[in-house]
């Protein structure tokens, strides 16, 4: 069987910055050096290569090349790439920019700048599926607090969603937070954005920056965090989440199958993804990482990527991936053993939900280490932050002018606004059903109908 293909965009600057750290931890991982030439050992690496990668043969070298697109609105950060040390890895071609940026504006974005730019987006990316042998679909990394991540990475997935109806389409999207604001407006563009992933995502991985730096200050002991570090992070739980995907493992060969075990609903495709250990280089080797441990980890609101509290909603499904020597027993001991004890955080009327996956190959550096995915109620919680910081500006018609001179539509705002309060409404109401609840409801009407009839 062939590997099943991924063709990865990266879009914005916070997307291409991502994307940069999480080429250097693949290609580590698989043995690759920053040009694309295979110098590892073990055969494992080369296995399922063909996800992420197509193989070229340059002379008497065979090269590995990413499936990849670097898209940003203004030239700036795809020259940076091109002529930084992994410049040489990606095809000239799939660098893609337009030249006047999105200036922090959705609507630049998704109506005027983007749209000039879609077209030979889609064109690249024609080639690119036309040369894969089963493409499973596509993983977009933008943060949807700008103006290019935001408005054309929604242009861009609404565009692929037309033309690739039956492939999958996973987002890593990187939220603003209140905290770690970069402009006034994010509330704005990530409402937007919101509305789009909603309708048109299968599975969006959602980060946040203050969790980020939260994670950096708390347990890698960063004083202040860099860039550097928080990408760190993301390109951490991104290898994490795509190791099922790159090497072969038990269960989640790919993202259909991720997608079958974590969304219950298509609307609520939102997951908050956590990892373990966090810890900083010198107490690494002072902390046991057994099994427990990890799952113990991967279940605690501190190593999440996202700045919500899993106790205060109730987990829908969850997927663990471990890394490394484990045995599938310890694994699925502890993952069991962890519900058990928290039975009230785990919704009954979904049985079996939380998958575990093993994967022998653990992370360059590491012995051990584990990611989780959990599709959880309680991240209402980002929604609802982003919802009031909205709502506070365009009560007032703030910035409007900004969007709607971009030729947008004022009733776009009202509709993203109630899309979101429709999101949150739907994450309350399967946090509070109990198993029968409906059933009661439907014989109580039956007896009450039969009733009245004899009457």
């Amino acid at each position: 069987m062939g590997s099943r293909e991924i063709i990865n965009l990266q879009v914005g600057q916070a997307g291409n910055q991502v994307g940069e750290s999480f080429w250097r931890d693949v290609l580590a991982e698989h043995g690759l050096d920053q040009t694309g030439i295979y110098h590892g050992s073990d055969p494992v690496q080369l296995q399922r290569i063909g996800v992420y990668f197509s193989e070229v043969n340059s002379g008497s070298q065979t090269k590995y090349v990413p499936r990849s697109l670097q898209i940003d609105l203004e030239a700036g950060v795809c020259d940076r790439v091109r002529n930084g040390p992994m410049g040489a890895l990606f095809n000239p071609e799939t660098y893609l920019h337009g030249e006047s940026g999105a200036g922090n504006n959705w609507a630049k974005g998704f109506y005027t700048e983007g749209a000039e730019l879609i077209d030979s987006i889609s064109e690249v990316i024609r080639k690119q599926a036309e040369q894969c042998d089963v493409l499973q679909g596509f993983q977009i990394m933008h943060s949807i607090g700008g103006g290019t991540g935001s408005g054309l990475g929604c242009l861009l997935l609404s565009k692929m969603r037309e033309d690739y109806p039956d492939r999958m389409l996973s987002t890593f999207s990187i939220l603003p937070s209140p905290k770690v604001s970069e402009t006034v407006v994010e509330p704005y563009n990530c409402m937007l954005s919101v509305h789009q992933l909603v309708d048109n995502g299968d599975l969006t991985v959602c980060i946040d920056n203050e969790a980020l730096y939260d994670i950096s200050v708390r347990a890698l002991k960063v004083a202040s965090p860099n860039f550097t570090d928080l990408n760190g992070l993301i390109s951490k739980v991104m290898c994490g989440v795509s190791t099922s995907l790159r090497f072969p493992g038990q269960l989640n060969g790919d993202l259909r199958k991720l997608g079958m075990n974590l969304i219950p609903f298509p609307r609520l495709h939102f997951l908050m993804p956590s990892y373990a250990p966090i810890a900083d280089s010198k107490s690494q080797s002072y902390q046991g990482t057994s099994v427990p441990e990890l799952v113990q980890a991967l279940f605690d609101r501190r190593n999440l990527l996202v700045a919500c509290d899993p106790r205060y909603g109730r987990y829908l499904t969850a997927a663990t991936i471990f890394r490394g020597d484990i045995s599938s027993r310890e694994a699925e001991v502890a993952v069991q053993d962890l519900q058990t004890r928290n039975s009230n955080q785990f919704v009954e009327w979904i049985p079996d939900n939380v998958s575990v996956t093993l994967v022998s190959v653990p992370p360059v550096g590491q012995k051990q280490a584990a990611v989780a995915l959990s599709n959880s109620t309680s991240i209402q919680e980002l929604f609802q932050r982003n919802h009031e910081a909205f709502a506070a500006m365009y009560k007032r018609g703030a910035f409007l002018h900004w969007y709607t001179g971009e030729g947008m539509d004022v009733m776009e705002f009202s509709e993203a606004e109630s899309n979101s309060q429709d999101l949150i409404a739907e994450y309350q109401q399967y946090q509070e059903a109990r198993v029968g609840s409906e059933d009661e409801d439907y014989y109580e009407e039956e007896e009450a109908r039969s009733e009245a009839f004899s009457d």
